[in-house]
């Protein structure tokens, strides 16, 4: 298909270099999408989305990546599949990773990003990948808005063993430096949770509330990181119809974003790093499951603030989840976000301590019509 005018049509080998971060440092196949307002690329060696940027700023929050060695590692935003966290020891001994496959195999281009013939509407994309020890096969479509920051991701996850599976997907979206730092603030609509550092067979106990945490007793604001992440990682409850999450970096002028629908995705994992007291990554996780252990605990713990910590796929059956990503420019002295509002086909953020004037909008139409 022809691409529309200002939009751009690539595979490309790319090179990103973003000082303070861990970075890409070696030519990668990706899958770029072009729009007029932003850019996306996606990682073959791992399904990663590795960029996702203004064209005219050129900051990209998405800059992390994993120190593991090989062409295929999770980066940027990656998907956990089959497992959100470590495998059993006797499934690491047969070779499952941390996290599960989908980040450790190459994904294949099913269609090359382009536009329909009468153009006007968004950049698309189609990849797959086969997890050949969980015995899945994913599909994913890209959609980029061509005059917004706006790209929506639906992903289909087939079970094409002859038996049922319990599995989980996570979001891994990864911030780093140089958009990540001391003045990075995190937004979301989440609420009750727990420590992933509290002791089994009950880290719900004692329970938090969003934005807040404990470490030695002391309460932690999640909303920020400086010099400590302990703790590491907590997870959340969402209760609204729709979960999201933003990181804004006012010094920066940039904020990034995501929306879901919560009968997918009905937990927010936030991940926190710091490295010779700086912040290195922040990870805005949303996912299937809120307990970071293998299935044999998740099966045996059930729930957690009754809600499932697992997902279950018959022999031959196919799930699809979708969510969408939002980039903003902000001014200097922007505060945070106080609420998102998707209604009417319109995406609103409302800022923290500020009246209307000071609101974020684009027009997204319905993000998940496509299911």
């Amino acid at each position: 298909m022809m691409p529309a005018s200002g939009s751009t049509v690539t595979i490309v080998m790319i090179l990103t270099l973003s000082a303070g971060a861990q970075t890409v440092t070696d030519d990668r196949p990706a899958v770029v999408l072009e729009g007029r307002v932003a850019q996306v690329a996606v990682d073959l060696g791992g399904g990663s989305i590795v960029r996702f940027q203004f064209k005219d700023q050129r900051l990209n929050p998405l800059s992390w990546t994993s120190d593991e060695p090989g062409q295929t590692r999770p980066m940027g935003h990656f998907v956990c599949l089959d497992r959100w966290g470590a495998p059993s020891e006797a499934e690491s001994k047969n070779g499952m990773p941390f996290h599960g496959e989908a980040s450790h195999v190459q994904w294949m281009v099913v269609r090359q990003p382009g536009v329909s013939r009468q153009g006007g509407g968004p950049i698309q994309a189609e990849m797959a990948a086969t997890l050949p020890m969980a015995g899945f096969k994913m599909a994913r479509s890209l959609r980029l808005a061509e005059s917004a920051a706006l790209l929506r991701v639906t992903e289909s996850v087939t079970n094409t063993n002859k038996l049922g599976r319990v599995y989980n997907m996570v979001q891994h979206p990864s911030i780093a430096p140089p958009f990540l730092d001391a003045t990075t603030v995190v937004d979301a609509n989440a609420r009750k949770g727990f420590m992933q550092s509290s002791p089994l067979p009950n880290p719900e106990e004692p329970a938090v509330f969003w934005p807040q945490a404990l470490e030695d007793g002391q309460p932690v604001n999640l909303r920020h990181l400086i010099a400590s992440h302990e703790p590491e990682v907590v997870s959340f409850t969402i209760d609204d119809e729709y979960g999201w999450v933003t990181a804004s970096t006012a010094a920066k002028g940039l904020l990034i974003g995501y929306i879901w629908k919560t009968s997918d995705y009905p937990w927010l994992d936030i991940w926190r790093n710091a490295q010779n007291g700086k912040p290195a990554a922040r990870g805005l996780e949303f996912g299937t499951t809120g307990l970071h252990q293998p299935v044999g605990i998740l099966v045996s713990k059930g729930k957690i603030f009754g809600r499932p910590l697992y997902s279950y796929l018959d022999a031959g059956q196919t799930a699809t989840r979708s969510y969408a990503a939002f980039l903003f420019k902000i001014p200097g002295d922007y505060r945070g976000v106080e609420r998102i509002a998707y209604e009417n086909g319109r995406l609103v953020l409302h800022e923290r301590a500020a009246g209307p004037e000071r609101d974020l909008s684009m027009t997204t139409g319905d993000l998940f019509a496509d299911r």
